[in-house]
């Protein structure tokens, strides 16, 4: 079994995560509520085989008829069902040149809302390191070959020299960044299939010496706006780029001395995660470039992707040192590592996923409701056959009364005295007088 290991932390929400690694296995990562929050592997899917090397993947983790895209090494792009890895598609002319020498490097299942007709179309896009950009749309039936048959294909270049290392769509889903060796970092049009706009490299330093153009990855810095982007090179150096302002990078800095392999943007808009070749993660402001800090725990290898949770504060991380971390985002701390014993390529997160504990109290609660509204309409029944006895307020005491009462009580006090004396002068005189006698 694999190895878990944990630290002094509160554990993990519940979550599902998705590992693929270098022989081709997908493994369910789960961590529940009655489990303490440790992750386990629950699920193992796949054979291992080397030509079945994952290299991208993408879901779709829509309530209805969830979809996963897996593309391998040996150039297939399989559809599968991410709740019990199920084949429902397996695309094998994914690509026209041989696997081996043009294989994907990027991949997108596209999340756009459809319609109760159209509700198991799917729409893809794909990407190789030559540059071939292929869009497939088709319907998912019963039968995986009537889905590929039945597919519209649409072709282009991205490039027409170098390397593509990363290719990113924002969360519009209407535009894609595209960037690698000797590529400059471009943003496409997905609708027209046209570039808008080119990136700039930097001017030569100090010393007169020009950086070559390596892009090693890319994100979209916010979900709302296109023209940010944030990439990561091999010169270890984290740049930000603005369509609207310039071509150049409007901000840039460096990052240790190892090349950047994996940046991921937050939620908020402004943070990214950036992981490079020696196992450094870290959180930056990318309004000022300022260093958030970095995540406690370093890893053993190279980092190769980063996944950020929709709902939870937390990340990902998986690399070369076969291990799937999750880290808490505001203290930055490791919850948990997880053995998965051969190299990771890519993590995803399942943001369907719902613990059957806490979906079981949610449902408990409007029972228990009910049943204490049960109970307080059966007190009333009982009180209302016995007549309630009403009790007097007591009045509140003034300030003008408690010194009256002071002063009464005085003048009792004073009286009784008197008429104690007026006693006992009686009694002396009575005896005096039977003296006499």
């Amino acid at each position: 079994m694999p190895r878990t290991t944990t630290v002094e932390s509160p554990g993990c929400p519940p979550l599902r995560a998705l590992a693929f690694d270098v022989l081709g296995l997908v493994k369910v990562v789960e961590a529940r509520g009655k489990q303490g929050g440790v992750p386990s592997v629950v699920e193992r899917w796949g054979e291992p085989e080397p030509r079945s090397c994952v290299l991208a993947a993408s879901i779709d983790d829509r309530k209805r008829e969830p979809m996963l895209a897996v593309a391998r090494k040996c150039g297939k792009i399989e559809l599968l069902n991410p709740l019990n890895g199920d084949t429902r598609v397996v695309i094998s002319d994914a690509i026209d040149t041989k696997a081996e020498d043009d294989p994907v490097i990027g991949l997108h299942l596209f999340r756009r809302e459809r319609t109760e007709e159209r509700s198991r179309s799917c729409t893809l896009l794909s990407c190789t390191t030559k540059g071939n950009a292929v869009m497939r749309s088709f319907e998912v039936t019963d039968s995986p070959e009537d889905s590929v048959a039945n597919s519209t294909t649409n072709k282009w270049n991205v490039c027409a020299a170098g390397s593509v290392l990363c290719c990113k769509v924002d969360e519009s889903e209407n535009y894609a960044a595209v960037g690698g060796k000797g590529v400059e970092l471009n943003i496409w049009d997905l609708d027209k299939c046209s570039k808008m706009w080119t990136a700039k490299s930097p001017p030569k330093n100090n010393l007169g010496i020009f950086t070559p153009t390596w892009f090693t990855s890319a994100t979209f810095l916010c979900k709302d706006d296109h023209r940010k982007v944030v990439a990561g090179t091999n010169s270890h150096q984290v740049r930000l780029y603005d369509s609207s302002a310039q071509r150049r990078p409007v901000l840039s800095f460096d990052f240790r001395e190892t090349p950047i392999k994996a940046v991921t943007e937050d939620i908020d808009g402004h943070t990214v995660y950036v992981g490079n070749g020696s196992g450094d993660l870290a959180s930056f402001d990318m309004r000022t470039g300022k260093l958030l800090g970095c995540f406690l725990g370093k890893c053993s290898g190279s980092i190769r992707y980063i996944s950020r949770h929709l709902d939870f504060p937390v990340i990902a991380s998986c690399g070369l040192d076969s291990y799937l971390r999750l880290w808490d985002v505001k203290s930055r701390q490791l919850l948990s590592a997880v053995f998965l014993k051969q190299h990771l390529n890519c993590v995803l997160f399942d943001s369907g996923f719902a613990d059957e504990e806490l979906v079981q109290n949610a449902r408990d609660v409007p029972e228990i409701e009910a049943q204490s509204q049960r109970v307080d309409e059966t007190r009333l029944g009982d009180e209302e056959g016995t007549l309630p006895v009403k009790r007097k307020k007591k009045k509140k005491k003034t300030h003008k009364e408690g010194r009256d009462r002071k002063t009464s009580s005085k003048e009792n006090d004073g009286s009784e005295k008197l008429n104690h004396k007026k006693k006992i002068k009686r009694v002396k005189t009575v005896a005096s007088e039977d003296d006499v006698l």
